[in-house]
């Protein structure tokens, strides 16, 4: 693992143009291409090519096509866990899924983030922060998670909300920016 790399994962501002970069993104779209246009009845297609390009992948999960990702190597996906389709994962931190996690259709999983400063924005770098989803939480269609955050277990987030913030674990939240309203 290189410089660009080691910057991106430790939170460091990167350059996501930087050549080790844009191979491994070119690397892991060639892989979501062959995911995505895996025939319907052959899921075991499917199961390998994910197993191969996300860093862990439990027993019965279920991916839904199309699925879109950076790099791959940063997703862990726990046991028993359902990804719909559309789903959109940025994983240039860390994502972590817990087991028994249910993802909704068109769901964003974001790490990358700008500087708020205007002249280091023009600039092009990034940075990232992870996202950790616990066991048992279940995130509506639509859900954005934003970087930096986690989600506690057995959590429900509501259809087409952004979260901003940490969620505690047995809550539902619901909104924009996603507020508790119920504990469960």
């Amino acid at each position: 693992m290189g410089g660009a790399q080691d910057r991106m994962r430790r939170g460091d501002l990167y350059d996501p143009a930087d050549p080790e970069l844009v191979n491994d993104r070119e690397r892991c779209h060639r892989q979501i291409d062959r995911f995505n246009t895996a025939r319907a009845a052959n899921v075991g297609d499917r199961d390998r090519i994910i197993r191969a390009l996300f860093r862990h992948v439990g027993v019965d999960v279920e991916i839904e096509p199309p699925l879109s990702c950076d790099y791959g190597i940063n997703v862990s996906i726990g046991d028993r866990s359902f990804v719909n389709c559309g789903a959109v994962i940025l994983d240039c931190a860390t994502v972590t899924i817990g087991a028994d996690v249910q993802i909704g259709p068109n769901v964003q999983l974001l790490t990358p983030t700008h500087p708020l400063d205007r002249a280091l924005r023009r600039t092009k770098v990034e940075s990232a922060a992870p996202i950790v989803i616990h066991d048992g939480v279940w995130l509506g269609g639509g859900v954005i998670v934003c970087p930096g955050v986690t989600i506690g277990e057995d959590t429900v987030v509501g259809a087409g909300s952004v979260v901003v913030d940490d969620l505690p674990a047995s809550v539902v939240a619901v909104g924009n920016p996603a507020r508790v309203v119920r504990s469960l």
